[in-house]
């Protein structure tokens, strides 16, 4: 039988391509280093030393039933690289890490982690995963050098109550208008006790409100104002490309077609040569020479009566169309477009949260302020100013005519600094599929997708932005405030928890008459 020395110098013996390494001992072997018969037992008797001394080794076959082997004792550990030290007991046996796999090593990989983001832009939450600090903005993303995207249009969809408008008005409105030459234009939908639920912070940042009302009390925007009179992406002009819009949401949908365009265009170019030099025509003007055929027109030289007599009843009802719209949205689109109508440095917003849902009261607003908005921006006083328009319930202006006019308007309002912001609730039924405006969502290269219940929504999201199909079902558990960042084509999606301070809490609250509902009904118990 081998001593405990022998078996003490076998385990702290590196093996060689000849040898094996040492196996481990027989049931009735043990391997008692600090046994008094031991080399190196010795020190255990001295009081200075005995702390350097190596622990006992419990007997071979009591670690075999248990099956628990301290490392020092496991097969080929080696204690020390000094043998004479190790034979002595001047060394303590040398611990070992606990086994791991690849996958569970990747967090070792710091760049694994790493901030999604850089430093540059606006502070828009943190990652979950790494627990960083994340910074967006579509403007200085596309003003970067290498550019990070292409386009500055961004999509944020989610469902009601997910966070998706506390976050918009967060990190699209409040933060940066501290910053210079930095501007925010918001449509805004919610009604809150009687008014948008912007207009705190609207009041906050002395900005303009322009309120619109079917009773009179609110603001009037003449569809034929001067500053929508510019030529779109396509070479159009942007206000006969309006008109054209307006027979389609009167009518449910059902444009004009050519012959009525026709009148409208001979209407249009009548007016605007009647008017010129003196005032502002109004919708009122426009509808009175629907119909009205100049013979000596010089785009009707050699048309028959007959041609001319079709033209006649087009024109005819282009002005029943004119004349619903004055006498049912007379309060909004009757005369000269007001003196409050006007683009404020930091914060305007056009309140539509007293219009009916449900006509084209809204979208053609919506359509209108676009026009304008980027008529205005032209204006000497107005360059160098980057704005974010924010489009709270787009699916007005994406789910119908109006989305023609938006899309051939895109590279005309990047080249003039604006960042056009989408809030829809769910792609898959607020835009349809192949349509005008499912080419403005498409376009979108940062996009903020909050919760979605729904396993259709879900998966709308995962195939419209080329998203992981694993994050479908993350997508539908989503907690309130966190959302999934895509920016770029090819960067993967984060996920981002959005984080306030208590005064953008209260700023950005819009559950208040429902608390304030609520403590009424308990005073009534």
């Amino acid at each position: 039988m081998r001593s405990a020395e022998e078996l003490t110098h076998d385990a702290i013996t590196e093996p060689n391509d000849d040898a094996d390494i040492p196996l481990i001992p027989e049931a009735h072997q043990t391997l008692a280093v600090g046994d008094p018969g031991a080399k190196g037992s010795w020190v255990r008797g001295i009081p200075l030393l005995r702390i350097f001394a190596a622990p006992d080794i419990e007997p071979a076959q009591t670690l075999l039933e248990s099956g628990e082997w301290p490392p020092y004792a496991e097969q080929g550990t080696r204690l020390r690289v000094s043998e004479r030290a190790a034979r002595n007991g001047f060394y303590a046996p040398a611990f070992q890490g606990a086994p791991t796999t690849t996958r569970q090593a990747e967090i070792l990989n710091t760049a694994l982690i790493a901030a999604p983001t850089g430093v540059e832009g606006v502070a828009a939450g943190r990652d979950v995963l790494s627990q960083t600090a994340i910074s967006k903005d579509p403007i200085t993303d596309y003003n970067s050098t290498p550019r990070r995207i292409t386009s500055t249009n961004v999509l944020v969809v989610g469902d009601v109550g997910a966070g998706k408008s506390a976050y918009t008005k967060t990190v699209y409105v409040m933060r940066p208008l501290i910053l210079r030459h930095r501007r925010a234009v918001v449509f805004d939908k919610k009604n809150e006790k009687g008014e948008g639920e912007y207009s705190p912070i609207v009041r906050e940042f002395k900005g303009d409100h322009i309120k619109f009302a079917m009773d009179g009390t609110g603001v009037i925007f003449n569809i034929l104002d001067p500053a929508i009179s510019g030529v779109n992406d396509d070479g159009l002009n942007n206000q006969l490309v309006y008109l054209n819009t307006i027979p389609a949401l009167m009518r449910d949908g059902h444009g004009p077609d050519e012959w009525e365009r026709k009148a409208l265009r001979l209407a249009y170019r009548a007016m605007m040569k009647k008017f010129e030099g003196t005032r502002t025509p109004t919708t009122a003007d426009l509808h009175d020479l629907l119909g009205v055929i100049d013979r000596h027109d010089p785009s009707l030289v050699g048309m028959s009566g007959e041609t001319l007599e079709l033209l006649h009843r087009s024109g005819i009802s282009m002005r029943f169309c004119f004349n619903e719209l004055l006498e049912t949205y007379g309060a909004i689109f009757d005369g000269e477009t007001s003196a409050d109508v006007r683009l404020n440095r930091k914060l305007t917003s056009f309140d539509i949260s007293q219009l009916p849902d449900t006509g084209p009261a809204i979208p053609m607003v919506m359509g209108l302020a676009n026009l304008w908005l980027l008529g205005t921006v032209r204006r000497p006083e107005n360059r160098g100013i980057r704005t974010n328009v924010i489009n709270e319930e787009a699916g007005h202006i994406l789910a119908g005519p109006l989305a023609v006019q938006q899309r051939s308007n895109i590279k005309l309002s990047r080249g003039l600094g604006l960042s056009n912001i989408y809030n829809i609730h769910k792609g898959a039924t607020d835009v349809p599929a192949g349509s005008p405006g499912m080419a403005v969502i498409e376009e979108a290269q940062t996009v903020h997708i909050f919760r979605q219940d729904k396993p259709e929504a879900a998966q709308w999201c995962v195939r419209t932005f080329g998203l992981n199909p694993d994050s479908a079902a993350d997508i539908m558990v989503l907690r309130n405030g966190h959302h999934l960042l895509k920016s770029g084509a090819d960067a993967p999606e984060v996920e981002i928890e959005h984080v306030r301070s208590a005064w953008e809490v209260a700023m950005t609250d819009t559950d208040s008459a429902l608390r304030e509902t609520d403590s009424a009904y308990a005073d009534l118990a």
